[in-house]
């Protein structure tokens, strides 16, 4: 997907099974998202995320609105659709929780979580300690 290779923090498992992560945004530029298991490699690496309330996060946070069914051919290609952009409310929420975790990452922590994850030549999976 878009945000492939991208390091994040994760913040808990929601009751649909998929994993609540944040890059956070103001450090490397993943928002609030979830994320299949499959697609994620736990680390060792340990932030510390006191502070943060990301309880009121769950799979009905990140429903969409149901767009109204476009009657007319003439209205299928129509370039005046609208886009669907983030509510203030949700903006605010991803703020104050990325805040609460930036204060528990160190420069270290911020340099890390800014590198994308990648394999080269000679770097074998299977002897890399996560």
């Amino acid at each position: 997907g878009r945000f492939r290779g991208r390091r994040a923090v994760f913040l808990k498992q929601l009751a649909s099974g998929l994993l609540l992560v944040t890059g956070p945004y103001a450090v490397n530029g993943v928002p609030l998202r979830r994320v299949n298991q499959r697609m994620c490699i736990g680390t060792s690496t340990k932030v510390d995320l006191k502070g943060a309330d990301f309880g009121k996060v769950d799979d009905a946070y990140f429903a969409k609105n149901a767009a109204a069914k476009k009657g007319k051919k003439d209205e299928m290609f129509s370039k005046d659709s609208p886009k669907s952009e983030m509510s203030a409310e949700k903006k605010a929420g991803q703020k104050t929780m990325d805040d609460a975790i930036v204060k528990g990452l160190g420069a270290d922590h911020k340099a890390y979580l800014k590198a994308r994850f990648s394999l080269s030549s000679k770097m074998y999976p299977h002897e890399l300690k996560f």
